[in-house]
């Protein structure tokens, strides 16, 4: 799993970093829309290493990953193309609700 930890936090910080980028330098309109995706991408980056470094289960990341890829892909898609994704975006929500509170309940039997 470390692997793909590295691999979760290295794409999330780079797209993270692109986004806030294309937010700061792009189109006004859509800024914010976009500037939410490069937080929630920049935000969970560290937290895939840091949750490898605790040596915490395999799956509060899998938990987040998914719900990047859903919340964080729907916020996106209507960033650039105004189509909604419907239930998408809240229910990556959930997802990434779902892996923090793991992390919390981890953090309990410690």
């Amino acid at each position: 799993m470390s692997r793909y930890s590295f691999l979760a936090a290295g794409e999330a910080g780079f797209l993270g970093v692109m986004l806030a980028a294309m937010s700061a330098h792009g189109d006004p309109d859509r800024a914010r829309m976009i500037g939410s995706g490069a937080a929630l991408l920049g935000w969970h980056a560290p937290a895939f290493l840091a949750w490898r470094a605790w040596g915490g289960a395999t799956l509060a990341p899998v938990l987040w990953a998914a719900g990047l890829l859903l919340f964080g892909g729907a916020v996106l898609t209507r960033a650039f193309t105004g189509v909604s994704l419907g239930w998408t975006a809240p229910s990556g929500g959930i997802l990434l609700l779902a892996g923090w509170l793991l992390v919390a309940f981890a953090a309990l039997r410690r």
